[in-house]
């Protein structure tokens, strides 16, 4: 379990690092919309270009930050179940879903957008708007982050099992957002409700009015 425990501390240096490089590609995005927004106002000139390639890193960005997005744990979880289970639980829980889902939908998206990203590399693909940029990078973000996010899916699933099997900590804790639900918190807010019957029926009323909005 060790040695594997080793590759999977590499793997999230790998991403941490990816992830960290990844947040200038945002500041290069803002500078190039800020630009194109100034030359535009000022000397009435565009480039679709400049425009395409904000989509690009923004793209960028989405695509190869999903497996950073998994290491920090900042992926959307109902928290507010996620905090009454056990910490095995969860765990099972994250085992199941990369296995089940992640996986296989990785695997799925992989296989469908690699052929995209051959035939624009061998087409030479452009954008169809004047002056635009060429396809084959953008398309080539959609396998290489799937594939990203599977590697980093199988060290979550290596701290995961060490956890279960009592060889690692809980990796995810408490859900693992600096804003989480406080567990005690929790515990009083549902004692609260328990001997208030005017808190129940608000709690009713606020579950009513969410249900007729759907």
């Amino acid at each position: 379990m060790e040695g594997l425990l080793k590759f999977s501390r590499f793997i999230d240096g790998l991403t941490d690092r990816l992830g960290r490089s990844l947040t200038w590609l945002i500041l290069v995005a803002t500078l190039i919309s800020a630009g194109n927004a100034i030359v535009r106002k000022l000397f009435d000139w565009s480039s679709n270009a400049l425009l395409e390639a904000q989509w690009y890193l923004f793209a960028a960005v989405f695509m190869l930050g999903s497996g950073y997005a998994f290491l920090k744990n900042a992926h959307v979880r109902i928290d507010f179940i996620s905090n009454r289970l056990s910490a095995k639980t969860r765990n099972w829980v994250d085992v199941l879903g990369i296995v089940v889902f992640i996986f296989p939908l990785c695997a799925i998206l992989i296989k469908i957008s690699w052929p995209l990203f051959v035939n624009a590399w061998s087409s030479g693909e452009m954008s169809q708007n004047a002056g635009g940029l060429i396809r084959w990078p953008v398309m080539l973000l959609i396998p290489l982050g799937f594939a990203l996010l599977m590697v980093q899916g199988l060290s979550e699933l290596i701290k995961r099992v060490a956890f279960l099997r009592g060889a690692g900590p809980d990796s995810i804790g408490h859900g693992g957002h600096e804003g989480d639900v406080n567990p005690e918190l929790v515990a009083q807010i549902d004692e609260f409700v328990a001997h208030e019957p005017a808190a129940r029926g608000v709690i009713a009323v606020h579950e009513r009015d969410s249900l007729g909005k759907r």
